[in-house]
């Protein structure tokens, strides 16, 4: 089982349909899972944050882009 995790939720994400803590079967599906998550939370967000995915074990975190 591999998990996304979103670090920490903004307002934007808590406004948003897009869940938090979703567990998966395959590493693949987390990863591409994880990507377009990031991809669809940086250009539609507010801006005031960009984010990244990180790779922890058998979990993919999405963190805050520190600028």
């Amino acid at each position: 089982m591999f998990k996304i995790i979103v670090e920490k939720e903004c307002g934007c994400f808590k406004r948003s349909d897009l869940q938090n803590n979703l567990s998966l079967d395959s590493k693949d599906e987390a990863l591409s899972k994880s990507i377009e998550m990031k991809d669809y939370m940086n250009s539609e967000f507010c801006g005031k944050h960009a984010f990244i995915v990180q790779e922890v074990g058998d979990t993919f975190v999405i963190a805050m882009e520190t600028k």
